[in-house]
């Protein structure tokens, strides 16, 4: 008889609908996957019963429910503590409040794989409190898991290469890469080795937003932030105790000029009137023979002021970042144990289906250890 678990879903969007599709489509697993719960922001189909909801019309079912049958965060946590089977919260939100009910679920015994990356990257207090609370440290039998490898690198193997690394008794000295999909972009095609077209800053936005790579508002991706979220994860893990994404230096692409412009119209406007801030930048680099690439930084060697800092920095042409293509990811472990030859982990670094696929890897692992 295969064991089984209670899968619930927060977040039903392309993250959302791809993990679905991805969750239908496993192959010849040992495992029950029962889906009793999918949920939007206003609208959810619930399994009073907890038995799994027909899924080859859940996408017309939720659009169909009514309001009345979303669940505040305090109410999926009710349900969920009394799932008959081991369950699982699949969050693929980037909502701050459900992340902050995460302690919760947790001492209830629910788990979560998610790739929320608020949850993990807010105050110091929020992480504390979520991995206090979890069983991957306390050991208690009744507590739920927390995977989150989705938080940085989409399917990536980046933490879970981190954590392993940690856990076998390797010292971390120095982490770098690049993690905004987008960033990797812009600047693959702003800060090219070699001859090539130079192409304007704003250009390369524009481009960048036409072909979905970015946020509808691109300031969201320009700020920064969404790479410092990530490197807070990758600090804390590696043992430093970051307050906040925005407790160490992290340089904005945003001119300062346009930080007060309101409307995203106006922002993109006049954008190409600082175009000649980012040329000096690009041509000052390849006259060194270098290319510009938006990166983070944890440092964790001796004497280093800024142990984790995100911005742009200059590499030589047979740098592997250097090297990169389209809106790839790509991290360097440098540690004891690898020496002066980090470990590299490199390739598609966002999108819905690699998300996906990562919070699914996430799912499978929970379940291999909590399903009856």
């Amino acid at each position: 008889m295969s064991r089984a678990v209670n899968i619930a879903i927060v977040g039903a969007g392309l993250v959302g609908s791809a993990f679905i599709n991805s969750l239908q489509s496993l192959r010849s697993s040992s495992i029950a996957y029962n889906i009793i719960l999918i949920a939007r922001s206003s609208k959810a189909l619930v399994s009073k019963q907890y038995t799994p909801l027909p899924l080859k019309t859940w996408s017309s079912d939720l659009a169909a429910a009514s309001s009345a049958s979303a669940l505040s965060p305090g109410d999926l946590a009710a349900y969920l503590e009394k799932s008959p089977l081991p369950v699982i919260l699949v969050d693929n939100t980037s909502n701050e409040a459900l992340a902050r009910v995460y302690p919760l679920f947790l001492q209830q015994g629910v788990s979560i794989a998610t790739p929320n990356k608020k949850a993990f990257s807010s105050e110091l207090g929020l992480w504390t409190a979520i991995f206090k609370a979890a069983a991957n440290l306390t050991g208690t039998e009744k507590r739920g898991l927390v995977y989150h490898e989705s938080t940085v690198g989409a399917g990536l193997p980046i933490i879970s290469t981190l954590k392993d690394l940690i856990a076998t008794g390797d010292e971390i000295v120095k982490i770098e890469g690049i993690v905004s999909g987008t960033l990797s972009y812009i600047f693959n095609e702003f800060s090219t080795a070699g001859e090539g077209e130079v192409k304007k800053f704003s250009e390369v936005v524009f481009k960048a937003k036409e072909l979905g790579y970015t946020e509808p508002d691109p300031r969201e991706d320009l700020n920064g932030l969404d790479v410092a979220r990530k490197l807070t994860i990758l600090a804390r893990l590696s043992g430093l105790e970051v307050q906040s994404a925005t407790s160490f230096p992290v340089q904005s692409l945003i001119p300062k000029a346009l930080d007060s412009v309101e409307e995203v119209s106006e922002f993109l406007a006049r954008l190409p009137e600082y175009d000649a801030e980012t040329e000096e930048l690009r041509s000052d680099a390849a006259a060194q023979g270098k290319v510009l690439r938006f990166v983070g930084k944890v440092d964790l060697g001796d004497g280093v002021s800024d142990r984790v800092k995100v911005g742009i920095e200059k590499y030589d042409g047979s740098h592997p970042f250097a090297s990169l293509k389209g809106s790839d990811n790509v991290i360097a472990f440098y540690t004891k144990r690898y020496g002066k030859n980090p470990l590299i982990v490199q390739g598609a670094g966002a999108g819905a289906d690699v998300t996906a696929m990562g919070v699914l890897a996430d799912v499978i692992k929970i379940a291999e250890r909590i399903a009856k």
